[in-house]
Parts: structure tokens; sequence; C-alpha cells
């Protein structure tokens, strides 16, 4: 019987063995045998490191998560519970870019939640109001001509600061929005959050007392 040869196959495997290895230290990218095993080990660090980051970016995205749910009254396991509750198929990572980038659209989720926490009816359909600044005028290029006549634009209040501008009242930016809906004045809210702040939670507590 005639012997098969396999040369091209052996070149083959080894060939690409080598460009696998090629960039590693002393004869690791030129001998076929040191290449090999720094091949699998290299494999083999990879693929824990795959690992090792999807733990990274979850602990990652439960913090940011954490972070927006405590400023709205709410803690992370009571969030993800009531998001199950009210059947939001979202994952940790949408949530944390959401209540990172997106703070408007997150409290609306947390509202939802807290629906389903205290068993009211949960509205599918997420109602946001954007708040649209007015444009600056043009500056004048000639600083003697008089300035033109425009219509007077009333600036809102900014959102967050109180009415008597004597007492500072620390509170979370999604409490002074609720606070300015609610017509409630922070300065007669007792905070219960971090450092003596003023939640969501505290408003609406406020806003029920008032009533």
């Amino acid at each position: 019987m005639a012997r098969t040869a396999r040369s091209v196959h052996a070149r083959k495997k080894r060939r690409k063995v080598l460009e696998q290895a090629k960039g590693y230290r002393g004869t690791k990218h030129s001998s076929y045998k040191r290449a090999k095993e720094q091949v699998w080990k290299s494999g083999v660090y990879a693929y824990e490191g795959r690992k090792q980051r999807k733990r990274d970016f979850r602990a990652l995205w439960i913090q940011r998560i954490n972070a927006g749910a405590r400023e709205h009254g709410l803690s992370y396991s009571r969030l993800i519970h009531g998001l199950k509750l009210a059947e939001v198929d979202l994952d940790r990572k949408i949530l944390a870019d959401l209540a990172a980038t997106e703070p408007e659209i997150f409290g609306a989720i947390v509202a939802q939640a807290k629906n389903a926490l205290d068993g009211k009816p949960v509205e599918r359909r997420v109602e946001v109001e954007w708040s649209i600044e007015p444009p600056s005028p043009p500056a004048r290029q000639n600083p003697e001509a008089p300035a033109p006549q425009t219509d007077k634009v009333e600036q809102a209040e900014p959102v967050g600061e109180s009415e008597t501008s004597d007492e500072e009242v620390e509170a979370t930016d999604a409490a002074a929005r609720k606070a300015q809906e609610l017509d409630v004045d922070l300065s007669s809210v007792d905070g219960t959050g971090q450092g003596g702040r003023i939640t969501v939670g505290d408003v609406e507590k406020a806003a029920r007392s008032e009533e």
C-alpha cells in the first residue's frame, strides 16, 4: 500500500498556530512547540477575562441603577421587584444607561415600579415632559446702534431653588422637579435621604399631608 503524505496539512496547522502566536516574546512566536503551549494558555486567560469583564460591568450597572433609584426613594432590590410585578422587561444595562443619561425616563419607569408595589394599575405608556430653554438673542455687531425691541420672555425659576434664597435646601433633582409639579415648598419638607437630602418620596409625603 502506498504511503499517504500529509505535509500540506501539517504545514497549514503549524502556520495557523504561529499566526496566532505572532507578537509573543522569545521563541514563543517562532517555535511551534512553545507557540502551541502559549496559544492554549492565552485562550484560557481570555476565557477567564471575558467572565470577569461581565461581572465587573454587571456590578457597575447595579451601582448606577441603585444611585438613580435612591433619588426616587426606592432601593435597588425594591425597584427590580417592582419592575417584575409591572412586567417591564428592561435589562440592567438599559436601566443603567437611562439612569445616567435620561433621568426623566428613568423616573417614569420608577413610578411604574412604585405603582406595581402599591397594587395600583400600571400605565403602559410613559409620558415625559421635555423643557426647552429659549434661545439667546444674537450679539449686536454695532454697539452704538439701539437694541432691537423683542418680546419679553418670562424665564422660569430654576429647578431646585426655593422661593426663599436665604436658606439653601438640599434636594435631589428629581425631588425638585416633583416639588415644582405638586407645588410643595421644599423648605417645609424634612429630608430622609443621605445627608438629610430631600427625595421624591419625601415630597409626595408632604403633598399628601397638605391635602
